[in-house]
């Protein structure tokens, strides 16, 4: 694949105009760091279906937290907060799905502070990617007893082949400076980012020759970036542009 064509790509949709109509304007919509990486968790585990869809259904998520999705989670009590979340869903992402993700997030927050400071000690320096952190941060999410096993199928870990597409978003989200990544999580290299890799990015990175496992899965997520690692070894996550891109919206540079 030629690098320069990629290149161009990403000069062309990483920008900011790309904000507006993905779900991280939502997180830019925040001033907060500890705003961000909440709703940014939201946002990202909702990313998929229509865009425009995803965008209204995180407006009313952040009406429902009164615009303060970190103190909300954090103060969040069942019992008077509750009423807020039982209505929320999108798609298969249902009501009891944000009250449990809510409280287990809730959890985590009260013992580590922030998500930054869970994934800093669940990430080795020295680990080739952010693997050993998906796979905490979802057992994490789903510890609570109580917790009902469907929302699992929200917060898969590589350990069981999911390419773990929103949650590598997540922390490409978090670690990657911008103008459209907001480079919260300085703890994280960005040579440890892996592709967010989705039906779309697969077909189009199996096109260019960058993949050649059939199957979208962890294995497929580590040939693609270990391809796009070789093109830009410090990040490379930022072709995540130029596939995403050239999938959405095709892939003419002039």
């Amino acid at each position: 694949m030629d690098a320069l064509f990629l290149e161009a790509l990403v000069a062309r949709y990483e920008q900011p105009a790309f904000i507006a109509q993905d779900p991280i304007a939502v997180v830019h919509a925040f001033d907060d760091p500890g705003d961000q990486e909440v709703i940014g968790l939201y946002a990202a585990l909702l990313a998929w279906g229509r865009r425009t869809l995803i965008l209204r259904k995180l407006e009313v998520l952040c009406a429902c937290m009164d615009y303060q999705p970190y103190h909300f989670v954090r103060r969040f009590d069942p019992e008077r907060d509750g009423h807020r979340l039982a209505a929320f869903c999108h798609r298969t992402f249902q009501p009891v799905d944000a009250l449990w993700l809510t409280l287990n997030l809730q959890a985590l927050l009260r013992r580590y502070g922030s998500v930054a400071a869970f994934v800093a000690q669940h990430l080795p320096s020295e680990a080739p990617d952010i693997a050993p952190a998906l796979e905490a941060l979802s057992q994490a999410l789903c510890a609570l007893p109580g917790t009902p096993a469907r929302l699992r199928k929200h917060l898969p870990r590589p350990s069981s082949g999911s390419a773990c597409k929103r949650l590598a978003l997540y922390f490409r989200w978090m670690v990657r400076p911008g103008p459209v990544d907001l480079g919260l999580w300085e703890t994280v290299s960005p040579r440890q980012l892996v592709l967010p890799l989705d039906v779309h990015v697969g077909r189009q990175a199996r096109a260019w020759g960058l993949l050649t496992r059939p199957q979208n899965d962890w294995r497929a997520v580590q040939e693609l970036t270990e391809n796009c690692r070789k093109l830009c070894a410090e990040d490379p996550a930022r072709y995540d542009f130029a596939l995403f891109g050239a999938a959405l919206y095709g892939a003419g540079v002039s």
